[in-house]
């Protein structure tokens, strides 16, 4: 019995130790990232710090922690920036959870969705961040969707591998062959995947994810995208990944700016873990049957009705509509090429 009891105290103190060590790696992890504007890493310049010569544009709402909460996803490319610019949307999600009922949606908006940018004017949703950073981004996104939009979470082509190494890996079954070469990287980023289920690492996840030469283009890729970010977060809510934690966390760290404070952190953190991954909605914005393809001075650019798209996203949340996984080439437009507004594409 004594010993029992023994081995009962040390299984304790053992996870005492632990969850204190966890506790530890996360709190460190969240100071590091709420602190990057003021002491980036290797004297670098963080989004953070590039766009206060821009000024900013936004001011987030503050989340209380009851009602719904909505995260932009931006994932940049940073390939061939000069200092001080600022990366293009190479993708966009919005990830949407609401802290009563612990459902989470995952959306997918095309880069081509051609809005009003605040103070900029009219251009595809994808500038946003190039024109006023981050929070220029999350302005755009909340006056297009109709909802209030609290946080940003950036990181680019480095930062996704990293995480996904981080994890071990996702599993996931490929659809088709993808091939794609590209010499002006000196094929660092060229696509090279054979169809069927396959064990990817943070390089060939990032072809997965990248690959956009479908009939459908950007319509399949975000679909893609939406199906692999579900799965890295069932991978993320498993008992092996909880235990690597630290190391995830460590291996994210250098890569990501975000405007969430360490308090929003932690709750975001309890709040995702609550959260099933399996029952995530996934869905594209707009929804296919409210795209419409224009040409604006020789650009091809999508838009959809402003009042239907966003009575479609309050649908969505209250369970009344269905969501659209794409993808579904848009409707051509109604209105003649010449009639359409000639604004300047960036």
């Amino acid at each position: 019995m004594r010993i029992f009891k023994r081995t009962l105290l040390l299984i304790a103190l053992l996870l005492i130790v632990a969850a204190g060590y966890y506790t530890y790696s996360f709190y460190q992890f969240a100071n590091n990232i709420s602190h990057k504007a003021e002491t980036p890493k290797g004297g670098g310049t963080t989004i953070a710090q590039s766009i206060k010569d821009k000024g900013d544009k936004y001011t987030p709402p503050k989340w209380e922690g009851k009602q719904r909460v909505n995260i932009l996803l931006l994932g940049g490319d940073s390939r061939g920036m000069k200092k001080n610019e600022l990366p293009r949307s190479d993708s966009i999600m919005l990830a949407s959870i609401d802290p009563v009922t612990k459902k989470a949606h995952l959306f997918s908006i095309l880069r081509d969705t051609y809005v009003k940018i605040p103070g900029e004017g009219e251009d595809r949703i994808n500038t946003a961040i190039t024109s006023g950073g981050p929070n220029l981004a999350m302005k755009t996104v909340s006056d297009l969707l109709g909802i209030p939009v609290q946080y940003y979470v950036y990181t680019d082509f480095k930062g996704f591998i990293a995480l996904i190494d981080a994890v071990g890996g996702i599993d996931i079954d490929v659809e088709k062959d993808m091939k794609y070469t590209d010499s002006e990287d000196d094929h660092v980023y060229d696509i090279n995947l054979k169809k069927g289920q396959q064990h990817l690492d943070g390089k060939t996840a990032l072809q997965y994810v990248r690959f956009r030469h479908d009939a459908l283009s950007d319509f399949t890729r975000t679909e893609r995208q939406r199906k692999f970010l579900t799965a890295v977060v069932q991978k993320m809510q498993t008992t092996s990944s909880l235990i690597k934690m630290p190391k995830i966390l460590n291996a994210m760290d250098p890569y990501i700016d975000t405007n969430l404070s360490v308090n929003d952190m932690v709750k975001l953190a309890t709040l995702g873990y609550e959260s099933k991954a399996e029952g995530i909605i996934s869905s594209q914005l707009p929804p296919s049957e409210l795209l419409i393809e224009k040409n604006v001075r020789g650009a091809d650019v999508i838009t959809a009705n402003k009042d239907k798209l966003q009575q479609h996203v309050k649908d969505l949340f209250a369970g009344k509509a269905d969501a659209d996984s794409g993808p579904t080439k848009p409707s051509p437009s109604p209105t003649p090429k010449s009639s359409v507004k000639t604004t300047t594409v960036k």
